[in-house]
């Protein structure tokens, strides 16, 4: 067991991570005030919860991980494939709630997520590593925002991520 996870089940430890949950879709859309502002056919929803020690090198390994990470079936019907190999797209939508804490009480805290000003910041430098890796423009939702988000999701296929704890 990595040292990171063994510290992350202390009750008392504050180290937290970048999360990402990753949902492969055959469509996913997200709308503010009942307006469409984003959408993708098939590829991939990735939701991603950002705190304040997350660097550069978290947001490289995420954005590689992501892109390549074979969860899209091959003509044989094995995953086998990602979602650079199918051509798929990929919806970005960052979710301060990912870094929820729920060990006390029934309200969760959210003292691990980075602040909006650390946090764009990560985003935005997210979506631009997420782009390279693909070769094509990332959709979005707005940073901030009470977005409601559609998705169909295919499989279903949900992958859970963070970036202290590759091994996971």
């Amino acid at each position: 067991m990595s040292d990171a996870f063994s510290k992350t089940e202390n009750c008392d430890s504050k180290i937290t991570f970048m999360r990402v949950v990753i949902q492969r879709v055959s469509r996913a859309s997200v709308a503010v005030n009942g307006e469409e502002v984003s959408s993708i056919p098939a590829g991939l929803l990735v939701l991603a919860g950002f705190e304040p020690a997350d660097t550069g090198g978290d947001l490289d390994w995420m954005s590689t991980k992501i892109s390549n990470l074979r969860i899209f079936e091959d003509e044989s019907g094995v995953m086998n494939l990602s979602v650079k190999e199918i051509g798929g797209d990929v919806l970005l939508v960052s979710q301060f709630t990912l870094q929820a804490a729920t060990k006390k009480g029934n309200r969760p805290s959210y003292i691990r997520a980075a602040s909006p000003e650390m946090a764009i910041p990560l985003y935005e430098s997210f979506i631009e590593k997420m782009s390279d890796q693909l070769g094509k423009k990332v959709r979005t939702g707005i940073f901030g925002a009470m977005m409601k988000i559609d998705l169909v999701n295919e499989g279903p296929v949900t992958i859970i991520m963070d970036s202290k704890n590759k091994e996971f």
